[in-house]
C-alpha cells in the first residue's frame, strides 16, 4: 500500500509520468489509481477538451498512439485513459516506438487487468524507463483480513477478527467486492465503531451464526448438534452457501490443522505465523488438534477431496445437501 500512496502523492504534487502501465491480477488498485488520475489531474472545465477515455476492445494501438501524439487544447497536458487494455494484448508491442519517446504533454494510462507484460520484452523495459509500471498482485486469502483492518483503520473504524473472517469467507479475495461492502458498513455506522459479527449480519446479510466460520468451529469442537444445524441452514439457503466454498474452506482448515500437528513450537505467536492466521483463531486449532489426531486429519483431507469430486457430478448421483451431510458424518465419527 505504500507504493500506491507514493504514486498518488506524486500525482497530487504534479509529478506526472507520460505513461502509466497498471497491470496485474487484482483490478482493485488498478481502478483506484486510474480513477484518481481521471478525477484529479485536470479540472472539470478542461476534461471536456483534454481528457479521453478509450476501451481496448474498441480501439487499436495505432488509434491510441495517434491520440497520444496530439497536443492539449486548453490545459498544460492531456489525459488518455485506456480501460480494459488487456484486450490489446496481441498487438500491445506496437506501442514500443511511442513508449521510447512519449509526448511529455500527454499522460497515457493503460489499465492492463488480469494480465501482466513479460518483463523481458522491450515494451516493458522502455515503459519502466520512461514512465511508471505498477503491478497489482492478488492477495492470498490469509492476507485479506489484515487488508480489511488497514482499510477500515484509514476510515477510523475497527473490526473484530470474527467479523473480518466472515467477510473473507463469504466474499473471497475480491477486493472490489469487499471494498463495496465496507463502504456499506461505514455509511451506516459512526466513526470509531468496532464492527462486529452482528453488524455484518444486519448490514450485509451474512448470518453470524450459520456460516462456514461457525461450521468449521463446530466441527473442530466436535459439536455435532451445532454442526448439523448449520448444514441444515445451508441446505435451505444453497445459493448463499455453495458446497464448493464450504469444502474448500474445510480443506484449508484441516490442511492447516495437519500443519499444526507437525509444529515443534506451538506458542500462540509461532502458530499464528506458521499457519498464516490471526492469533485470535489459534485456540480453534489447539482445540481441534485434541479432537482430531494427525492420522484422522489425513483421512479427513482425503474425504474432502472425494466430496469435492462428487460435488462436480463425478461418480455419484447425490444432491449437494446429501454430500455435505455424508461428509459431516464421516468427519465427526
Amino acid at each position: 500500500m505504500n507504493e500506491i500512496k507514493n504514486i498518488v502523492e506524486d500525482i497530487k504534487n504534479g509529478n506526472l509520468k507520460p505513461i502509466y502501465l497498471l497491470m496485474g491480477e487484482e483490478p482493485y488498485y488498478i481502478d483506484k489509481i486510474s480513477g484518481f488520475i481521471e478525477e484529479n489531474v485536470l479540472n472539470e472545465a478542461d476534461k471536456g477538451f483534454d481528457q479521453l477515455v478509450l476501451y481496448g476492445r474498441d480501439v487499436s494501438v495505432e488509434d491510441i498512439v495517434g491520440s497520444a501524439k496530439r497536443y492539449p487544447m486548453m490545459a498544460e497536458r492531456q489525459v488518455i485513459i485506456v480501460k480494459e487494455a488487456q484486450d490489446l494484448s496481441k498487438t500491445i508491442d506496437k506501442l514500443e516506438s511511442y513508449a521510447e519517446n512519449p509526448h511529455q504533454t500527454t499522460v497515457l494510462v493503460l489499465n492492463y487487468k488480469y494480465k501482466k507484460l513479460d518483463k523481458r520484452k522491450k515494451l516493458y523495459k522502455v515503459i519502466a524507463k520512461n514512465g511508471l509500471i505498477y503491478e497489482s498482485k492478488k492477495l492470498y486469502e490469509n492476507q485479506v483480513a489484515d487488508w480489511i483492518v488497514r482499510v477500515l483503520s484509514g476510515k477510523k473504524y475497527k473490526i473484530e477478527p470474527k467479523a473480518s473472517q466472515m467477510l473473507v469467507e463469504f466474499l473471497g479475495t475480491d477486493l472490489t467486492k469487499i471494498a463495496n461492502e465496507l463502504n456499506k458498513l461505514t455509511s451506516v455506522l459512526q466513526e470509531n465503531t468496532i464492527i462486529n459479527a452482528g453488524h455484518i449480519e444486519e448490514n450485509i446479510g451474512i448470518s453470524k451464526d450459520f456460516n462456514n466460520f461457525e461450521l468449521r468451529k463446530a466441527i473442530g469442537q466436535l459439536n455435532v448438534v451445532k454442526a448439523n444445524r448449520i448444514i441444515n441452514y445451508f441446505a435451505q439457503n444453497p445459493k448463499d452457501n455453495p458446497l464448493v466454498v464450504t469444502i474448500s474452506l474445510l480443506n484449508s482448515f484441516f490442511t492447516q490443522l495437519l500443519q499444526y500437528h507437525g509444529l515443534k513450537d506451538k506458542s500462540k505467536i509461532s502458530v499464528a505465523k506458521a499457519l498464516g492466521v490471526n492469533p485470535y483463531f489459534v485456540g480453534d486449532y489447539v482445540e481441534a488438534s485434541k479432537n482430531y489426531p494427525m492420522r484422522k486429519v489425513s483421512q479427513i483431507i482425503t474425504l474432502l477431496r472425494e466430496a469435492d469430486v462428487k460435488s462436480k457430478g463425478v461418480g455419484a448421483n447425490q444432491t449437494h445437501s446429501d454430500i455435505l451431510k455424508e461428509l459431516l458424518f464421516k468427519i465427526m465419527h
